[in-house]
């Protein structure tokens, strides 16, 4: 018997807990921050709708319980947000703070797809951009505030919904929005969310969505089991001060998670999403015990799990598909799970990639790769075969909602593209899950005490332990776990008010926020909310609460240099707009010492990456002309550690013999700042620097903008790289950035 390739699609739909513990009473809600409702408006519901369109398509959907609770707060209208209120209060009534608030906070989403295609809110974000936010205040007009609160609520609506009557009249409306018409908006918001449950349970009814579902509130549950399973990938890595150990509260997330499945489906569920993709030996039993029959995680959970890493060629496929592509089996003393391993860098091309790309190319790069995977899978057989004999299953699992801001039209070209494909394609064929593995069971297993403890992110747990200001937090959370469990009294039934807190503060998503690794606008926030729900376990216990809980977890402070923080896909233009860097890497270069007295000019570089390009920024002082207040040429000197290649010395005079300038290198790129021409060599053997084809993009007008397609640098996937950046003026060396030392990624 002849299989297609099989391909399990998995969204992950997660938001963090923003109802306040403390916020009863307060005008502005008990929601602190508005991306539930936000993200209701715009990612939930039409991510499904555009699936119905394709009924041959079938895909998996996790929507996690402390999401669908807040949805519903929502939908029922008793949930209001800070900027839900604003939105909600009457312009002539704003005070000074509400419009400080507003003018901070109204235009936030990605500029190129939520700002910018609307006139009317792109002139007031260049008004804010151009002339400051004090300008805004004196001189905006109650008109202008309201339009900028109706049309931040109308840009999150999706494009799908454009065809409804009132959202196309607001759209054509474009300015002069009154109260009453934000206040349609907001009933139209709510219209929206009402329908994003019974949607997915009518395409789980009809069989082409499986739903499947979280622990309660998003725990990383190896960690509740215990903490000291940070080290299990890390040995050597820094934990709290006192062990947090309570495997009791596992079963206790596992049964509302599945209570609330049933209430709202109607059904058991089958699949559980562990959260961040973290496991580990210890929960696997709690797991299995509440019913669940399947699980998933990622490649390099597997890669440790069985002593073999991923290795990928140059376009990104992996040589042992076998290995990856299929299901296994865990036994545990209630039964067996099957566990799924997504393909980490197909879910990233889709989560961080695609968005940059042609719509229509990032469709058919995509099923390129799967069916790069079918031929590779085929080259395996034990018999030559033009199709496959055996059920392969590729699983490509991501984010649900955050990709799709960064999409054009939140991502419905590319879907459409996608989808209208692959109904098309015989050889692939779209499963969930379940599907699968009840029509192919595992056959390969994998010992459970074998099973590598870690998450989707590096295989580790260091996004959320390890981290100096995460350890502080664990420690917070420890103290207040204790103090409860020294009220026996205080049972689930008794004081369900103190468990609830518990639930909250056990949930991943503070810990992903704190110290180093991620940053957003409102860390100061997630921080607060943190403590607010450890302080509720207190007042509920009526004990006093430790100073310490009063006191911000972290500093807060704006750092310096910093690693990337994800994938980055600016656009090339020299504008340096921020929040196409606002994930990259960042190193502090001005006031240096030594070489870079020279070019002091140089205020700060960033760097980043996607699956595409290397990217690189450098800020200069204001008004720096190249050729006159900098040198007019920029190389770049890329040394790949520990890969053998031929390398040759930089080819730039007059270098000082010191390190890291007088390393050998494998690839140069040259560009004249002046001209904005680019050229590419490659060393070869004797020292010799041989020409390549170059497509880099370059732009120099606020700042310098740089990007470097992979594919010219012709590296394997998952190759470290230093780089070094030398100024020089016609071939003569003049300074070099970052001062000792290199810029140190990984290809993706």
């Amino acid at each position: 018997m002849s299989h297609p390739l099989y391909v399990a699609f998995v969204w992950h739909q997660h938001q963090p807990l923003y109802k306040s513990r403390e916020a009863d009473s307060d005008a502005w809600g008990q929601y602190r921050l508005p991306w539930v409702r936000l993200h209701g408006t715009k990612d939930y519901l039409d991510l499904v709708l555009m699936l119905e369109r394709y009924p041959k398509l079938h895909q998996t959907v996790n929507l996690v319980p402390s999401l669908m609770l807040q949805l519903e707060d929502y939908a029922e209208g008793e949930a209001i947000d800070p900027y839900l209120a604003l939105a909600l209060t009457p312009e002539a009534q704003l005070k000074i703070k509400d419009k400080q608030y507003i003018i901070q906070h109204f235009f936030d989403g990605y500029f190129h797809t939520l700002v910018e295609p609307h006139p009317r809110y792109a002139q007031l974000y260049h008004q804010r951009q151009d002339n400051g936010a004090a300008w805004c205040l004196e001189h905006w007009t109650e008109q202008d505030y309201s339009d900028l609160l109706a049309w931040h609520n109308l840009a999150w609506i999706d494009p799908l919904f454009w065809d409804d009557a009132e959202i196309a009249g607001w759209l054509k409306q474009g300015k002069n929005f009154t109260l009453s018409d934000r206040q349609r908006i907001y009933s139209k918001q709510r219209s929206i969310i009402k329908r994003i449950i019974p949607q997915h349970k009518q395409m789980q009814d009809r069989g082409q969505l499986e739903i499947m579902t979280s622990p309660y509130t998003h725990p990383i549950l190896p960690l509740l089991a215990d903490t000291n399973a940070g080290r299990v990938a890390v040995p050597n890595l820094s934990l709290p001060q006192t062990r947090f150990q309570w495997t009791e509260d596992i079963p206790r997330h596992l049964s509302i998670a599945w209570e609330m499945y049933l209430d709202r489906f109607e059904q058991e569920p089958f699949g559980l999403w562990p959260s961040e993709q973290s496991v580990s030996p210890i929960i696997l039993p709690y797991i299995s015990q509440q019913g669940f029959k399947w699980i998933c995680s990622d490649e390099a959970v597997l890669g440790h799990s069985i002593q073999r890493f991923f290795h990928r060629d140059e376009a990104g496929n992996v040589f042992e598909p076998e290995l990856l592509y299929r299901p296994y089996r865990l036994e545990t003393e209630h039964g067996d799970l099957a566990i799924v391993f997504r393909d980490h860098r197909l879910s990233d091309l889709i989560g961080f990639t695609y968005s940059g790309m042609n719509p229509r190319h990032a469709a058919a790069d995509l099923i390129g790769h799967l069916e790069a995977i079918a031929r590779s899978l085929k080259s395996h057989q034990d018999q030559p075969d033009t199709a496959l004999q055996k059920p392969w299953l590729v699983t490509i699992a991501l984010d649900g909602e955050n990709c799709w801001e960064y999409y054009p039209r939140d991502g419905i070209p590319f879907l459409e593209a996608l989808y209208e494909r692959l109904s098309r394609d015989e050889d692939i064929k779209l499963v969930t899950v379940k599907e699968f593995i009840k029509q192919f069971p595992p056959t390969e297993t994998i010992p459970s005490q074998q099973l590598h403890s870690g998450s989707w992110v590096d295989g580790s747990f260091t996004t959320w332990i390890g981290d100096p200001v995460k350890n502080r937090a664990w420690d917070l959370l420890t103290a207040a776990r204790e103090t409860l469990a020294r009220h026996p009294e205080a049972t689930e039934e008794a004081n369900p008010e103190v468990w609830e807190a518990l639930y909250a503060a056990e949930g991943s998503d503070w810990f992903w926020w704190f110290g180093e690794g991620h940053s957003s606008n409102q860390d100061e926030m997630f921080d607060q909310l943190f403590r607010e729900h450890i302080a509720a376990i207190y007042h509920a216990l009526n004990e006093p609460v430790p100073n310490e809980v009063y006191q911000p977890v972290d500093k807060h402070e704006v750092k310096g240099d910093r690693p990337p923080q994800s994938f980055i896909h600016p656009i090339i233009n020299g504008l340096a707009d921020e929040q196409d860097w606002d994930r990259a890497g960042r190193i502090e270069v001005g006031g240096a010492r030594g070489t870079m007295h020279r070019s002091s000019n140089v205020q700060r570089l960033f760097y980043g990456l996607d699956h595409r390009n290397f990217y690189l920024r450098l800020d200069f002082k204001a008004g720096v002309q190249p050729g006159k207040d900098i040198p007019g040429e920029l190389h770049l000197l890329w040394y790949y550690p520990g890969v053998t290649n031929h390398n040759s010395p930089a080819p730039i005079s007059l270098l000082p013999d010191e390190p890291p300038l007088n390393y050998h290198f494998h690839h140069h790129l040259g560009v004249n700042l002046i001209t904005e021409s680019v050229w590419l060599q490659e060393s070869h053997s004797h020292g010799q620097w041989h020409i390549r084809a170059c497509r880099a993009e370059v732009a120099f007008e606020q700042c310098l903008e740089i990007a470097v397609p992979w594919a010219d640098l012709h590296i394997e996937p998952d190759y470290p790289l230093e780089i070094l950046a030398i100024f020089a003026d016609h071939g003569e060396f003049q300074s070099f950035v970052p001062e000792n030392k290199f810029i140190r990624l990984q290809a993706p």
